[in-house]
């Protein structure tokens, strides 16, 4: 099989599922967007980025155990992709109890730092407190498509994802709707689905891998240099994610600064935002499982070709983005609410979407790169220099022009992550096919 037929075999399960993540946002923000009250729409913004922040910042179970899973099943090692999953699972329950059990000092932490109206504070908090109790479901879940991925399966992460989701729609459906509880009713849509979404996981994972060796031996399972590896993988990459968090949240934190109507325009921006990212990563998840495979077999030339393919789809998805958001945008955003003037402020910044369709798209395709090669100190070090060059970006540009800074600020952000990881990528990622773990 070539290699771009690999290619799309991994990805267009991936964009099938990814961009029903968006979607699902988007059906959340129509809901709420139609409320007789905006002030649900700020709240379900800011609940929303407190949750990003949490689990992008644990994103690394699912990175690190694609990678790790990818390199392993390209050495043909089957008992270690049975030991990645273990390790990982473990990792996800442990973090998802900790975040029920430090919920109040979280909550303590996070909300001083938005500055809106008491009744979007007040409905972000109580939604906050709901959806923080589906988080041991949603990280156990991060493992298990992660896993599935670093396998090359990406049609089982794509059926998971895809109900998980038309569950979470009917479920807030029904709880805001027929229990008449509104954004609340958002948060416990989230929660039902989330654990549904594990029972049906597991039983896809039973069903897909009967035959997969479980680690008894905890020797093995917690060998003291692989545990090593593990945890250096996923350092860098939750330090590394991290920082990207802190870009967005304060992205939305300063839309809140702007007022209640640039918060809620921004928000619906960000939606459509998202759905490139999504669409994009779709090809970066692909990537994650060919680079670590390739690597895990050291094949150089197949890695290279694999790379400039993917940066190849990547183009095209971000020309076809930008033409959507040029003629069809202002139509788009009069789907999420009903409010007309947060529709006509979101059409003043709607040409940021257009030139971020074109140039942002790179950055989503060399993370996924750098992830399945887990060459991921370099991906922070990266990281951090571009989120740092953000803030001095925002700070500079916002006194000047507003909400115009802001997007400027956030796009050159994303411009330079694809820069940066780009020229490093000869010294980082090509190596590593001569000096693939061993684990």
């Amino acid at each position: 099989m070539g290699i771009n037929r690999e290619i799309l075999k991994l990805a267009l399960p991936n964009i099938a599922a990814n961009v029903s993540i968006p979607l699902l946002g988007m059906v959340d923000t129509a809901v709420v967007g139609h409320m007789p009250e905006s002030h649900y729409l700020g709240a379900l913004a800011v609940g929303t980025m407190i949750f990003n922040f949490l689990y992008w910042g644990l994103g690394f179970l699912a990175m690190g155990t694609t990678g790790m899973t990818a390199q392993a099943w390209g050495r043909r090692d089957q008992q270690e992709t049975s030991r990645v999953l273990q390790r990982g699972v473990l990792v996800a329950l442990v973090g998802g109890l900790l975040m029920i059990l430090l919920q109040s000092g979280i909550a303590a932490l996070a909300f001083p730092w938005v500055e809106s109206t008491p009744e979007v504070l007040g409905a972000a908090v109580s939604y906050f407190h709901i959806r923080i109790w589906a988080a041991p479901a949603t990280l156990t879940l991060m493992v298990l498509s992660g896993w599935f991925l670093g396998m090359q399966d990406a049609r089982t992460p794509m059926i998971l994802t895809l109900a998980i989701n038309l569950l979470n729609i009917l479920g807030n459906l029904t709880f805001v709707y027929g229990l008449g509880l509104f954004s609340d009713g958002v948060a416990w849509g989230t929660v039902v689905a989330q654990y549904c979404g594990v029972l049906f996981a597991f039983f896809l994972l039973r069903w897909r891998f009967p035959h997969l060796p479980l680690e008894q031996n905890l020797r093995r399972l917690f060998d003291p240099e692989v545990l090593l590896h593990f945890f250096r993988v996923n350092r860098d990459i939750l330090i590394r994610t991290l920082a990207l968090i802190s870009v967005f949240s304060f992205f939305t934190v300063a839309s809140a600064w702007e007022g209640e109507a640039v918060l809620a325009a921004n928000s619906l921006l960000m939606q459509l935002w998202m759905l490139i990212s999504f669409a994009v990563d779709g090809f970066a998840n692909a990537g994650q499982g060919l680079v670590g495979r390739f690597i895990g077999q050291r094949d150089a030339s197949g890695l290279r070709q694999c790379i400039r393919l993917l940066l190849i789809w990547a183009a095209g998805i971000g020309g076809t983005f930008a033409l959507l958001y040029e003629f069809a945008g202002p139509l788009l955003l009069k789907l999420f609410t009903s409010h007309d003037e947060v529709v006509a402020l979101a059409q003043v910044y709607l040409p940021w979407l257009v030139v971020g369709a074109l140039l942002n798209l790179f950055a989503f395709i060399w993370d996924g790169i750098y992830i399945g090669a887990t060459a991921t100190r370099t991906m922070r070090n990266a990281m951090l220099g571009c989120a740092a060059a953000f803030f001095v970006l925002y700070a500079l540009l916002e006194p000047l022009l507003s909400n115009h800074g802001l997007w400027l600020a956030l796009t050159a952000f994303m411009v330079l992550r694809g820069a940066s990881l780009g020229m490093l990528a000869s010294r980082a990622i090509f190596p590593e096919t001569a000096s693939a773990p061993s684990h």
